[in-house]
């Protein structure tokens, strides 16, 4: 699919009379009767769709955030912002029984409506996952329109009543089947369904009342967080019409890896390698934690695969940063690969001393076995 931005040939940014002029242009150069060359007739629906599209807010806000998946043209369950539309197909279909629900379904189109609600992915580090981070991020919503407050008229005008409906915001139509005839109720295509139309639009915001604009936000991730945590940001989506309220912001956090640390829940796991003596004599190490680097106490006699505890070394509970968990060390033992001529003897030596106290036949082959495997 192509971008609609680019079937149009406009920015990003353009606004309400830009995108209007370039499909004016470009529906006069691809129209069906004018153009007779092979893909121009699917051309010239590609952008009427674009313009549908891009020259309403809400879709455009929606388009931008999402692409083409934004605006409902999947097969999966509608979300949670195109459940007003199944319901106003749903009123339409029992209202061309004479109910009650086409008598409503009109005043409830022209009461406030709540904005969208809109989505944020953002990439933390390891450490701000952690500790906690207050960040800057920037987010495109809709705002009320600051030139006509919201009206969608120019100023000294205001909407009138709608001459299709006569302000009832719903017109009747009447279907003939093999089953009888029935009135089909459905919101005015001229209005939609508001009852009222702009007679002359704002030229700011082209009549919608709404704008979109690039906000800043200082945003609070709490410690402790982690991949898949949701922040809801409460009034930061996109503005609601006819005063109804806005709807909120929600944050998808995404963690960056460690290169050395791995977290699990409040644990944080990791590994250090230390040599054969120091895990038979003991020794004090330096290891990378996520406060820094802390001393680390090997003793004597550590076995290879052995785990060791820093408490209290690990993630912050979400919500009780207070309480942390534990950083697991586990140990690995490097075994030389070469002796000098010293080091060989001294080593045949003890495991001489091994071997003679432990009755076992002295052979070179049993160094190592003998190193590890007695201790007095």
């Amino acid at each position: 699919m192509a971008d609609y931005y680019d079937l149009l040939g406009v920015s990003r940014d353009a606004d309400a009379d830009t995108l209007k002029r370039a499909y004016r242009r470009l529906a006069r150069q691809y129209h069906p009767d004018i153009n007779k060359d092979p893909g121009a007739e699917d051309r010239f629906k590609e952008i009427g769709r674009a313009y549908e599209v891009l020259s309403d807010p809400q879709t455009r806000a929606r388009y931008d955030q999402f692409g083409e998946a934004g605006l409902g043209g999947g097969g999966g369950m509608p979300d949670m912002g195109d459940m007003g539309g199944f319901a106003d197909l749903f009123e339409t279909f029992f209202s061309g029984f004479g109910g009650a629900a086409g008598a409503g379904g009109g005043a409830r189109r022209r009461g406030p409506r709540q904005g969208d609600d809109l989505r944020l992915d953002l990439t933390i580090s390891f450490s701000e996952a952690i500790f906690g981070q207050e960040k800057e991020v920037q987010v495109r919503h809709l705002e009320t329109c600051n030139t006509c407050s919201g009206s969608g008229s120019k100023a000294g005008s205001g909407p009138t009543t709608c001459g299709t409906c006569g302000g009832a915001g719903q017109v009747r139509r009447a279907t003939r089947t093999p089953f009888g005839s029935f009135t089909q109720v459905a919101a005015c295509p001229s209005c939609e369904g508001t009852g009222q139309v702009i007679a002359d639009p704002c030229g700011a915001c082209g009549g919608q009342g709404l704008q979109q604009v690039r906000k800043k936000l200082r945003l609070n991730i709490p410690a402790g967080v982690d991949s898949g945590t949701r922040l809801r940001v409460a009034g930061e989506g996109n503005a609601g019409q006819r005063g109804g309220p806005a709807g909120d912001l929600y944050v998808f956090l995404s963690v960056q890896p460690h290169p050395s640390l791995r977290r699990d829940g409040t644990t944080i796991h990791s590994e250090v390698t230390v040599n054969y003596l120091q895990a038979i004599l003991g020794d004090t190490i330096e290891v990378e934690t996520v406060d820094g680097p802390e001393k680390l106490e090997i003793p004597a006699g550590t076995q290879p695969g052995a785990t060791l505890t820093l408490a209290g070394k690990g993630v912050p509970k979400l919500g009780n940063p207070v309480a942390r968990g534990n950083h697991q060390i586990a140990v690995k033992v490097q075994l030389p690969t070469k002796l000098n001529a010293e080091e060989r003897e001294l080593l045949e030596q003890l495991a001489g001393h091994h071997t003679a106290r432990g009755h076992k036949h002295p052979h070179k082959s049993g160094l190592f076995g003998g190193l590890f495997g007695h201790r007095d």
